[in-house]
């Protein structure tokens, strides 16, 4: 492929420990591509695997030129594989899908053709039939529920590894941490809004085993408040701190003024009003509310010297 021809479709495969499934997918994945006669590229991001999945792909890419391999030094997680994956491609439309052979490559022309014909920014896939185990099924199903209440976004299955985006989405976003969950939440914060969602076979594991145990829906659902704030008061914290930090010291004020009149005419024995719990109260609610607000003018200052303060995606230009 020379550097400068056109890529329809690139594929990147985030992957930790699954040499035995390597090949198998790689075969499919070209099946399709010649099939469909998609131009294409496949980034295999090979997240400090110990076992012989670099090998593997090195074997790959000697007799595909199509494939492109990233290694790690070490396990850095998901997002970062997502993340350095969608800097390197090339294609107009990027499609990601898991290495463990559940997500089925099938898929792939319907989902270039929503993005393409049908102009999505994202298209996430629905495994509407999963094969897991209850354990990982009911969570799942409420930790979609609470993500749907919260963002707006209405998927059922945000996050699912077969996914599609226009190449300027994976161009403007940023993935950190465990953030690849939330991937069109960050996408809509961005100005991408446009998602839609397919239903995709899901399949069962035929090698190896899930990399993911229940400490994944904690650290979701932890996530999911972060990345909230993020896309919501990331640009303005004081808007957030600011508000809550007023209303607890007004509470305290209030609270202060009604102990003051109820001792001066109501309550009128030599009860002090600090021997009331009422006045340690008033007193928690300002300080606590002073606390926010400043938390949140530092936080202010510090954006402000952000690098990034004034970095707006500008779409057109005329």
């Amino acid at each position: 492929m020379s550097e400068n021809e056109k890529i329809d479709i690139s594929i990147v495969v985030p992957l930790y420990n699954e040499d035995e499934s390597l090949p198998e997918l790689h075969d499919w994945i070209v099946k399709v591509m010649t099939e469909n006669a998609f131009t294409y590229e496949i980034v295999f991001v090979n997240d400090g695997s110990t076992d012989q999945s670099w090998e593997c792909i090195e074997k790959l890419q000697e007799k595909n030129t199509f494939v492109r391999g990233i290694k790690f030094q070490r396990n850095y997680g998901k997002s970062a594989a997502l993340h350095v994956g969608f800097q390197t491609t090339k294609g107009d439309v990027v499609i990601t899908m898991d290495a463990d052979l559940q997500d089925s490559p099938d898929e792939i022309p319907e989902l270039y053709r929503m993005i393409t014909e049908d102009k999505f920014d994202l298209v996430s896939g629905w495994k509407k039939k999963r094969y897991d185990p209850l354990s990982k099924t009911i969570p799942t199903k409420i930790y979609n529920g609470v993500n749907r209440m919260m963002s707006g976004i209405k998927l059922h299955d945000m996050n699912c590894g077969l996914k599609a985006y226009r190449k300027e989405v994976v161009k403007s976003i940023e993935i950190f941490g465990e953030m690849h969950r939330y991937i069109p939440v960050i996408a809509k914060a961005a100005g991408f809004g446009k998602i839609g969602e397919k239903v995709v076979i899901h399949q069962e594991r035929k090698y190896g085993v899930t990399k993911f145990g229940l400490n994944r829906f904690v650290n979701g659902f932890l996530d999911m408040f972060t990345i909230t704030f993020i896309t919501r008061f990331g640009k303005k914290p004081m808007h957030f701190f600011g508000l809550i930090g007023s209303l607890f010291f007004f509470l305290g004020v209030c609270l202060t003024i009604w102990l003051g009149i109820f001792k001066l005419f109501i309550d009128t024995d030599s009860r002090l009003i600090a021997d009331r719990a009422e006045f340690y109260l008033a007193l928690t609610f300002m300080i606590l509310g002073t606390q926010l607000f400043l938390a949140g003018f530092i936080a202010e200052l510090i954006g402000r010297n952000s690098t990034t303060r004034n970095n707006y995606l500008i779409e057109k230009e005329i």
